[in-house]
C-alpha cells in the first residue's frame, strides 16, 4: 500500500499522508449522493491543483453516482 501511495505522490505531486486522509474519508462518505460526490471532486482537484471542467465534474458525479459508488479501478483510470 505505501509503494501505491509513493507512486502516487510522485506522479501527482500530492503527499501521500493526504491521499490516505481522503481514502480514509471515503469510507464514511455517501458517493450515491450527488453533493458528497462534486464535494469531492473539488477536494481532489485542490489538492492536485488541477482545474475540474463542469463537464468532466459532470461526467465523474454521473458516473458515481448512477454505480451506487461502487466503482472498480478501470472506471477511475478511464474518467483521468
Amino acid at each position: 500500500m505505501d509503494d501505491m501511495l509513493k507512486k502516487a505522490e510522485q506522479k501527482t505531486g500530492v503527499n501521500s499522508n493526504e491521499i490516505k486522509r481522503l481514502a480514509q474519508s471515503l469510507n464514511s462518505t455517501d458517493l450515491s449522493d450527488e453533493k458528497n460526490v462534486r464535494k469531492l471532486v473539488k477536494q481532489v482537484s485542490k489538492m492536485a491543483n488541477k482545474p475540474v471542467s463542469k463537464r468532466t465534474e459532470d461526467m465523474i458525479v454521473d458516473t458515481l453516482t448512477k454505480k451506487k459508488g461502487k466503482i472498480d479501478p478501470s472506471t477511475i483510470s478511464k474518467m483521468m
